[in-house]
């Protein structure tokens, strides 16, 4: 496997600060902060979903696809979305750090497509802003006729690939723990409940039983709500769905951290769950 050139555009160093990429004037830069999973010779493909322009300034959505060693039955698809809120840097870190983890040890990724955006909202993410330069959270926008680039480019991907599972990075600004929305009992139960208590060992886990104005049992939100990314209204049989928050006020390196423990066992025990439906 080829050697990576470490992840550093947008990752927290030790010394405090944070090295996002940034252009002359301070302001981060999007296409440079995604420039490093470019440019290593890595194992993974890249494909553009479509561009746009906002005033002068030209945007693209990116797509990472990572394909694991065959498993024991058909590849299982994922979709790893993060930065769908411009201002939550953490899961944007996290999800460009899985795909280099999966490069040196694919282990994890054993009978997976894992299609990883790291950065969903561009615009968001250049500004600081939760909400992208068009005013819009984009987190609202989806199956709802948006016409915004990013959400029309995001949901014609999710129909056209079928995902069996979608997992969302988000991180929660008013939240003193990890939590997450999940749907589906087996899911909940099997997959979203292990993956919790284990990256509650990173961060405390927010049991409070409301959380976001959700009814909440031991950090499991098991309901969604309109216009949050997720499968087409017409997919059958549902994929999983699962957003997960880490604290935002954390330290950024505790919560990219909580996301990378909070995939890789997602992804192992739904395999599992996978394998035991085949046994049946």
């Amino acid at each position: 496997m080829p050697r990576l050139a470490p992840f550093r555009s947008i990752v927290k160093m030790a010394d405090g600060m944070n090295h996002s990429a940034t252009d002359k004037k301070g302001r981060k830069n999007y296409r440079e902060t995604l420039e490093p999973l470019h440019q290593a010779r890595a194992p993974w493909l890249v494909s553009t979903l479509g561009t746009w322009e906002v005033a002068a300034d030209a945007y693209a959505l990116e797509q990472f696809l990572f394909v694991g060693p065959r498993g024991g039955g058909d590849y299982l698809r994922v979709g790893i979305f993060a930065g769908i809120h411009g201002d939550e840097e953490a899961g944007i870190v996290a999800a460009a750090r899985f795909l280099e983890e999966l490069a040196r040890k694919p282990e994890p990724a054993r009978g997976y497509e894992v299609y990883v955006y790291p950065l969903c909202n561009p615009t968001g993410f250049e500004d600081g802003t939760r909400h992208s330069r068009a005013g819009r959270d984009l987190n609202r926008e989806f199956w709802q006729g948006s016409r915004e680039p990013e959400v029309r480019f995001l949901e014609r991907q999710i129909r056209t690939l079928r995902f069996d599972g979608l997992i969302s990075l988000h991180a929660d600004d008013e939240s003193a723990g990890l939590y997450a929305f999940a749907l589906g009992a087996q899911v909940t139960r099997h997959v979203v409940e292990p993956a919790l208590r284990a990256a509650e060992k990173v961060l405390p886990r927010n049991c409070d039983p409301t959380i976001d104005n959700f009814t909440a049992r031991n950090g499991l939100i098991r309901q969604g709500y309109p216009g949050m990314l997720c499968a087409a209204p017409e997919a059958h049989p549902r994929p999983f769905e699962i957003v997960f928050e880490t604290p935002q006020q954390a330290d950024l390196e505790a919560q990219v951290e909580a996301n990378l423990v909070f995939l890789r066992v997602a992804l192992d025990h739904y395999q599992q769950l996978q394998a035991v439906g085949r046994d049946l």
